[in-house]
């Protein structure tokens, strides 16, 4: 089992975060040049709206970005696309992730879960350790019980 990390830390997917600013920098590269180079019946307000549209593209790529787990000596914050949550540690029964999982799910001492996606599934070996390193300081800090 893995060592429980020091507080604070913050667990955060790279990759999400670069195929999502690299995406939204494109978009909005390529919305302004549209912007600019359209045919002449495209007035004002619609090269405006171009602009605008390419701006709520990157908007969204930016709250999937922005994704992650902060650990604190009091709790968990967990930062997804477009809600955050604060738990304290006794509320965080467990962490699960299966093979193929996008990203892990906390379950909670009041019989719900969520999904935790500051961790991605999809970066194997980083998100094992990731993994691994959140239950170790959920069975230090909370209430779940140990490795059997």
């Amino acid at each position: 089992m893995t060592d429980a990390p020091a507080l604070p830390t913050v667990w955060r997917p790279r990759t999400t975060r670069v195929v999502a600013y690299a995406t939204a920098g494109i978009i909005m590269l390529g919305m302004i040049v549209l912007a600019v180079v359209v045919a002449p019946q495209f007035k004002l307000f619609d090269r405006i709206l171009l602009i605008l549209f390419g701006l709520f593209v990157a908007w969204i790529l930016h709250m999937l970005a922005r994704c992650r787990i902060l650990a604190d000596e009091t709790g968990l914050t967990v930062v997804n696309a477009f809600r955050t949550r604060r738990l304290e540690w006794p509320e965080v029964l467990d962490v699960t992730m299966t093979v193929g999982e996008p990203w892990p799910t906390l379950d909670l001492a009041d019989g719900t879960s969520i999904g935790a996606m500051g961790i991605n599934g999809a970066e194997k070996s980083l998100a094992a350790r990731q993994l691994e390193e959140l239950r170790a300081l959920v069975h230090e800090r909370g209430e779940a019980p140990g490795p059997a």
